[in-house]
Formats: structure tokens, sequence, C-alpha cells
């Protein structure tokens, strides 16, 4: 795409986005392209989004940083790490290209969202072009300004089928003052009932992990209450904390390696998850990865049988075969909200179609 003005780049976006519209010809929204392999199958002319891109304010005091979706997710970080302070949580960086649009549009957290909360609830506002070419603005870049909050908290996860994220305003949150890791061996059954019980207690638990017998727990927050935490707990330090917990955060863990990953999402009180493949738990057992491969329709439809009645839902999170559907059907009352939301923003269903659902 050829440089200019970021108001001259809006331009052109708005133009292409009308005769697309007018002609119905699909848009195949992309930023820096990390994240190409999450979702259905990809459809639509390219349409680059990386030009667009600069942190358009960010004031430390207030905890917000407004920025242009093709900003690098790099650029970011590195700033706020200047001032102590970080994107809670932890989105995956799937390479360096991933920009802050395709952040929010996966809306996919790290090992600190059980505490910290997911992409949508930093959600503070965002500009959206729609199919009409026209930018809306939703919310705003401070916490007390609340209109449209929910509006723009609904972007995030929509991968791009509502309409192209310009801007995104964004809370942030200081760096922990102390933090220090543990590790138990364990049963995954006595690794969830522990958890549990830890999750109704004051203790400053900021990711679990339990993989091959071993939990691992990072604690988060004030040195006193970190010190108190391990005094409690015991158990013996994690060696290599960061890189332990980067690597699950980026999934370059040697579990994330080759194979058909299912992400379930569950209650965290929900018991150990009988299937048929080997399992990586996160988040206090609200996330559970199952490495299983789902030759064809049935047998995905028991990996989510058996999940629905756990309480929860199954995505075919990386696969060969997307025939079986990535997403966990919508029930038919949320497909229909779904459905009225994308006509309302997309009437002629240009954006990433068929990038969630058929």
């Amino acid at each position: 795409m050829s440089t200019g003005s970021h108001s001259d780049i809006a331009a052109r976006f708005g133009a292409r986005i009308r005769a697309a519209t007018a002609a119905g010809t699909p848009l195949r929204l992309r930023g820096g392209g990390t994240k190409d392999w999450y979702g259905q199958a990809l459809q639509g002319e390219v349409f680059e989004t990386s030009a667009y891109a600069g942190i358009v304010a960010y004031e430390p005091t207030e905890l917000v940083i407004t920025a242009r979706c093709g900003t690098p997710l790099a650029e970011i970080e590195a700033l706020l790490a200047q001032h102590h302070q970080m994107l809670a949580f932890e989105p995956p960086r799937h390479g360096a290209a991933s920009t802050i649009g395709g952040v929010v549009a996966s809306a996919l957290s790290g090992p600190r969202r059980a505490s910290a909360g997911a992409v949508r609830d930093f959600m503070l506002g965002a500009v959206l072009m729609d199919g009409h070419g026209e930018a809306l603005r939703f919310g705003g870049q401070v916490m007390k300004n609340v209109a449209g909050y929910d509006v723009s908290r609904l972007l995030a996860g929509s991968l791009g089928t509502l309409g192209l994220i310009l801007e995104v305003s964004l809370k942030v949150l200081p760096v922990p003052v102390c933090e220090a890791s543990l590790r138990f061996e364990m049963s995954e059954i006595d690794a969830l009932r522990r958890l549990n019980e830890w999750a109704g207690q004051p203790l400053p638990i900021s990711a679990s992990c339990w993989h091959q017998g071993v939990l691992s727990l990072r604690l988060s927050g004030a040195e006193a209450a970190v010190v108190a935490a391990q005094r409690k707990l015991g158990g013996a330090p994690l060696a290599d904390a960061a890189a332990f917990w980067a690597s699950l955060r980026d999934q370059t863990h040697g579990y994330f390696d080759g194979g058909s990953l299912w992400r379930l999402s569950v209650p965290p009180a929900a018991s150990a998850i009988i299937l048929r493949g080997e399992q990586l738990i996160e988040w206090g057992g609200a996330q559970r990865w199952l490495k299983a491969d789902a030759a064809d329709a049935e047998q995905a439809a028991g990996i989510r049988r058996t999940v629905a009645a756990a309480g929860g839902h199954a995505t075919l999170f990386r696969g060969a075969d997307k025939e079986v559907g990535v997403f966990h059907p919508l029930a038919p009352a949320v497909a229909r909200i779904n459905q009225r939301l994308k006509q309302a923003f997309d009437p002629a269903g240009i954006f990433n179609p068929g990038r969630m659902y058929g």
C-alpha cells in the first residue's frame, strides 16, 4: 500500500470498502498476518491494514493507551515497559509482525487472564469502519466515559467480521512489584482441587499451569503478599520462571509442537475431563488444552459433547481439518443476535466472510 497521512490512508480504506460493498466483493482484513491460521478458511481479497499504524495517545498516569490498528504489538509493549506498565491480559506474540488490531480481533489472552481479565475487559473505546466506509467511534479514552463501551467490547474476538477496527483504546496496568513462581508435583485431580481451594483464598496467584504431573504457580503483587503466599503454599522454586510463562503465553512450550490442538473452556470447578489425548491446564482450571486429532465431524462432535456436559465449549484452535467447524456451534438465540449485529455493521457481508461461522 502506498504511503500517506493517516487521514489519506483512512480515506482510501473507506473508498475501497464502499466499492466492495457496492460490488459484493469479499474482503479479507489482514494486519501482520500472524494469526492467519486461526478461524475458518480465509476468503476474499486481501485488505492490508498495517500501514494505518502509530500510537495516538498514551498517558501513563491515566493508565490508557490509544493506538491505530496496524501498530505492532512489540512497539506498544516496549513503550509501556519504559513506564513499568503492561497489557495485563498478556496477548500471545505469534510473531514480530503482530499488530494491536489483530490482538483485539482475535481476543487471545495469556497466562495472566484468569487473574487480570480478558481483552474485552480492557477495552475502553474503538473506532470501527463499517460496511458503508464510515468511521464509527465507540467509548472513549478514559474509564469514566462509558458511552458505547459495550459496543467496543463486542469487537474483541470478532475476527474482523463486523468491520475494520481502525483504532483502539485500552486500559493498561502497572507491572507487579514482585513475582515468584512455584512448582508442585501432583495429579490432575489434586491440582484442580488445590486450584479451586486457593481461588477462594486471598492469594496473589497470577498464573497457573498443570502438565504431566506438575502444577506451576506464579505469584504477583506486593513483596509482603508474595513472600507470605510462598510461606503458606510451600512448593519448590520454578527454574527459569520468566521463560516458562513466556513459553505458555507465546505457545513456544514443547507441548504446543505439532498436531491438532483443541482449546477447552470450562468452569474452573469442573472435574477432570476424560478425553483421548494429552492435556495442559491453565487459568485455574478454566482453560484446558487438548492435543487430539479429530479425523471427522463425529469425533469432533464427541469432544464437544463431553466438554458441553462439563458446562463449557470446545474450539479447534489449530488443526488441518476445519471442515469439522473451528468454533463451538452457537445456541439458536445467540446465533440470531450475531446475525443481526453482522447485518447492522456489514449489510453486504464483505468483511472476513465465513471466518467464524458459515
